[in-house]
C-alpha cells in the first residue's frame, strides 16, 4: 500500500508539474490553408500568421513570449494579425507592454491588430487604457483596427473592436467592405459571429478569446469557456451562412495551467 501510495503521489506530482511548467509554454505552430474567395493572385501562397491572447503581464513568462516572437519572426510571414488580449492589466501595464512589444513580429506586407477584453483594463471598462495601448502598439508598427477596414495587396481586412469592452460594431466595420472582393474579418470574441449586423458578409472570421478552454479532459469538452455559445472552443467552425470561423487557442494564459490544450500560433497559407 505504501508503494502504491508513493507511486500515485509521484504520478500526481508529475502531472501537476506538466500542466503547470510544460504545456503552458509548449507552443504549437499550427499550419493550415486559408482559402479566400476572390483572393488576388499576388497573395496566393503567401503566409498570414495569427497571434492571439498573448496576455503580457504578471502571469505569463516574458522569456516565453519573447521566444515565441522570435520563432514567428524567423518564419518571415507576409502578413501578421493579432486578435486581441495583448496584455493582462496590472499597475505597470504600459511599461511592461513597451518592453515586450518593442520589436514584435511584423509581416513583410502588413501587420494588423484588434483589441480584446483584457486590453480594456479592469472589468473591461476603461477605454482610456485601450486607447493608450493602441497608441503604443501603433508606434511599433501594428496597425490597430477598431471597427474599420484596411487593405493589403487587394485583400480587405476588417477589424472589429471588442464585444465585452462594449465597442463591437459590425455594421460600421463592414460598411466599407466591398462584397465583390476578397475579405476576411478579425474579431476577438467568437460570440460576435452570433450577433446581428454582419450584413451578408461571407468569408473567414479569425478569433481567439477562449484559450481553447486551457484544460480539456480526454474525450470531453473543456468545462470552462468564456463564451455564451459553448461549441466555440478552438479550431474551425462552419457557420452555415457562408462564414467560417477559426478560433486560436492563443499564446498566453490567465492561470498558468494547460491540459490537452497547447498554446498556438497559426500559420495560414492563403489560397
Amino acid at each position: 500500500m505504501l508503494r502504491a501510495s508513493l507511486a500515485a503521489a509521484a504520478a500526481g506530482l508529475g502531472v501537476g508539474l506538466y500542466t503547470w511548467q510544460v504545456e503552458p509554454h509548449w507552443l504549437e505552430i499550427v499550419r493550415r490553408r486559408l482559402p479566400v474567395r476572390g483572393l488576388p493572385d499576388a497573395l496566393r501562397g503567401r503566409t498570414l500568421v495569427q497571434l492571439s491572447d498573448i496576455h503580457v503581464g504578471p502571469r505569463v513568462s516574458d522569456a516565453y513570449v519573447l521566444e515565441t516572437f522570435a520563432r514567428v519572426s524567423a518564419l518571415s510571414p507576409d502578413i501578421v494579425v493579432y486578435t486581441g488580449d495583448f496584455v493582462s492589466y496590472a499597475d505597470d501595464v504600459f511599461a511592461h507592454a513597451a518592453r515586450i512589444y518593442a520589436n514584435p513580429p511584423r509581416g513583410r506586407l502588413a501587420t494588423f491588430g484588434i483589441l480584446g477584453n483584457h486590453d480594456y483594463g479592469p472589468n473591461w471598462a476603461h477605454p482610456e487604457i485601450a486607447s493608450r495601448l493602441v497608441d503604443q502598439l501603433q508606434a511599433v508598427g501594428i496597425r490597430m483596427l477598431r471597427n474599420e477596414v484596411a487593405e493589403v495587396s487587394g485583400l480587405q481586412i476588417a477589424g472589429m473592436d471588442d464585444l465585452w469592452g462594449r465597442r463591437f460594431d459590425p455594421v460600421h466595420a463592414l460598411a466599407a467592405v466591398d462584397r465583390a472582393r476578397a475579405a476576411l474579418v478579425l474579431s476577438h470574441n467568437p460570440d460576435t459571429v452570433d450577433r446581428s449586423g454582419w450584413s451578408g458578409y461571407q468569408g473567414w472570421v479569425l478569433s481567439g478569446h477562449t484559450h481553447g478552454g486551457q484544460c480539456k479532459p480526454p474525450f470531453l469538452p473543456p468545462p470552462l469557456l468564456p463564451v455564451e455559445n459553448r461549441r466555440y472552443t478552438s479550431g474551425e467552425f462552419d457557420l452555415g451562412d457562408g462564414r467560417r470561423l477559426y478560433i486560436s487557442r492563443g499564446v498566453g494564459h490567465l492561470l498558468q495551467v494547460r491540459i490537452n490544450v497547447r498554446p498556438e500560433v497559426t500559420v495560414f497559407e492563403l489560397a
